[in-house]
């Protein structure tokens, strides 16, 4: 994922939050992501249907079975993240991007820039993962 993705611009907490130029920052930058995200996954499809069945060595070719298969779950988690980059897309365009889904509260820019896909504040994150803890424990 590309930092200076609209023309070296980088927001900042000084200007009006979740600003044109902010949105269209975090829009270039989902994009951009979700595209790289593409690019990949057409890579491991190239690489599954090459066909390795025919190799004589047993341990070789379950070696191959082990590489596809954690291939397939690194596919499976990027469809997984490219539908939060279309969601985190979807907000943008419906004004709701950038602000926290518990709290409503804004997501500080510092967070969104390393996780333009996240929709809870630092806060609201920390208390959730928390309850989780509490409750995997109980």
């Amino acid at each position: 994922m590309s930092t200076s993705v609209v023309n070296g611009y980088r927001p900042s907490n000084d200007e009006k939050f979740m600003n044109e130029r902010q949105q269209e920052y975090f829009r270039r930058k989902l994009l951009d992501w979700k595209q790289d995200i593409l690019r990949e996954s057409q890579g491991t499809l190239n690489n599954l249907q090459e066909d390795d069945n025919h190799m004589p060595d047993v341990s070789d070719r379950a070696t191959s079975e082990s590489e596809k298969a954690l291939e397939l779950r690194t596919r499976d988690r990027q469809r997984k993240l490219i539908s939060k980059i279309d969601a985190a897309l979807r907000r943008i365009e419906a004004g709701e991007y950038g602000y926290c889904e518990e709290t409503g509260e804004s997501i500080s820019i510092g967070r969104l820039d390393a996780r333009p896909i996240a929709t809870l504040s630092l806060e609201a994150q920390e208390r959730h993962e928390r309850e989780e803890r509490a409750h995997r424990s109980d």
